[in-house]
């Protein structure tokens, strides 16, 4: 990957992390797990892969600096979200919007 997309996989990275952190649910979990005696470590394990827009040069999308917060807005993102994606997220406790993926599909 070029210096554009791992400053933007390190964002992602970075932002998942601080969710997690501050999740509410994941601290009752490690709670609990100290309370029976366990130390808990969690490790989540992500694949950002990145697509260039028709149309339009990847680098012309970062090009502004390095705060990667300031680019500007290409297109609206879209994204499917399968049945596995859904299991995934319920396993995390987190609650994906039904209303939200059917109109995706």
């Amino acid at each position: 990957m070029d210096d554009v997309q791992n400053r933007f996989a390190r964002e992602v990275a970075e932002a998942v992390a601080a969710a997690v952190a501050q999740s509410a649910d994941v601290e009752r979990c490690r709670e609990r797990a100290k309370a029976a005696g366990f130390q808990l470590k969690l490790t989540l394990e992500a694949t950002v892969g990145f697509a260039a827009v028709p149309g339009q040069g990847p680098v012309e999308a970062a090009a502004g600096g390095d705060d990667i917060s300031e680019a500007p807005a290409l297109l609206p993102v879209t994204f499917e979200m399968s049945a596995n994606d859904r299991r995934f997220l319920r396993s995390l406790r987190i609650a994906a919007d039904q209303a939200a993926v059917e109109e995706a599909n």
